[in-house]
Parts: structure tokens; C-alpha cells; sequence
């Protein structure tokens, strides 16, 4: 999404909601690891709805900003990685669940970094299977920190959500595998090597 010049610098409100879901994070974990769940759960919840809140007055009011661009999806990352590997900690996660979607962000992250020393920036544009893949990731957080926090026995439900978070991340990697691959193999023209990679829109996550 583009952003005017006289936003793109600019600190807005939704910044500071996207900010202050940052710094629930060690929060969450705190809660995590003292056994706190039910805190853990209701303080994933906020973070749920403040997403959906900056994310709604950003484009509402035509707040977005550059800086807004890359905290919104990195507090959600951050989020999601650290409740993630909390839960693997603890027990409640499969490691090697834990270790796939960790493992598919750094992929992602790698291959930017690649391709903007090489003089290649690729667009990090959220492909459909990415977005289902994230949406898999929160179900399944949310219902292990329910179960956790409120004893729901949902024990059948983590382990069919825990199959298909797995093949999501999976197919998620390979397709923006597939998509890097074919930037780069396409990328013949002119070299930019002063040009930053694009930018995700507002509030998504790769």
C-alpha cells in the first residue's frame, strides 16, 4: 500500500498500538513460564484485537506509516514465535512443530537479506497460502493456551490443528520458495543496488 511522503515518517496512534503489542511479548512468555495460562491466554487476546484495532484505524483514518509497516507485522511475528517456542519449552508444543515454523521465518528473512545483497530486492508481498498458514498458527495457539488456562480437553483438536499448522508452514516455504526463484532467475534487468527491498503492506505478515 502506498504511503504519502508526509506519512511516512510519521508516528501514529496505530504505531503506538503496534508498539505496545510489542512489548506484550515478554509478557506472554513471563506468564507462560510461571504457569500463568489463563493470563497468557486473555493477554493473547489482547494482542489479537489490538491488531485488528490499529490495523482498522490505519486504514480508516489513512494513517499508515512506514514505520507502522514493519512494527505491525514484526510485533506479530514476535508474538507468535516466542508463544511458540515457549510451548515447545514447556512441553505443550511439539519440538519439531516449533522447529519447522521457525525455521520457515528464518528461510524467509535469509532470502531477503540474499537478495538485497545481491543487488535484487524481492517485493514481500503475503501470498494466500501464507496468509491461511498465519491465521493456522494463531487458531492453534489460541486453543493450546485456552486448554492450558481453562482445562477445555481439547487434546484431539491440538493434535489435528498441530498436523495442519505443519503442512501449512510446509507449503507456505515452498511456495515462497518457488517465488524467490523465479524473481531471481527473472531479475536480469538493471541492478538497483541503492534500492531497498519493497515493504510488506500495513499489518501483514509473510
Amino acid at each position: 500500500m502506498a504511503v504519502g511522503p508526509h506519512r511516512e515518517h510519521m508516528v501514529t496512534f496505530p504505531n503506538f498500538i503496534s508498539i505496545s503489542r510489542l512489548l506484550l511479548v515478554p509478557a506472554v512468555v513471563y506468564a507462560l513460564i510461571t504457569g500463568q495460562f489463563h493470563l497468557a491466554f486473555w493477554l493473547f487476546v489482547i494482542a489479537g484485537i489490538s491488531d485488528a484495532v490499529d490495523g482498522f484505524i490505519a486504514k480508516t483514518f489513512h494513517s499508515e506509516s512506514e514505520l507502522g509497516a514493519y512494527i505491525d507485522p514484526l510485533a506479530d511475528k514476535a508474538l507468535l514465535v516466542s508463544i511458540y517456542v515457549s510451548l515447545g519449552i514447556l512441553g505443550e508444543m511439539p519440538v519439531w512443530l516449533v522447529f519447522l515454523v521457525v525455521s520457515r521465518d528464518v528461510f524467509i528473512i535469509c532470502a531477503v537479506m540474499l537478495s538485497w545483497m545481491l543487488a535484487r530486492p524481492v517485493a514481500m508481498s503475503p501470498l494466500m497460502i501464507s496468509k491461511a498458514n498465519t491465521t493456522g498458527q494463531i487458531v492453534l495457539a489460541a486453543v493450546i493456551l485456552g486448554d492450558l488456562g481453562f482445562g477445555l480437553a481439547m487434546t484431539n483438536v491440538r493434535n489435528a490443528l498441530v498436523f495442519v499448522v505443519a503442512g501449512l508452514t510446509v507449503l507456505s516455504a515452498l511456495a515462497y520458495l518457488v517465488d524467490w526463484l523465479r524473481h531471481m532467475a527473472i531479475a536480469d534487468g538493471p541492478a538497483t543496488p541503492d534500492g531497498p527491498p519493497e515493504r510488506p503492506a500495513d499489518g501483514e505478515v509473510p
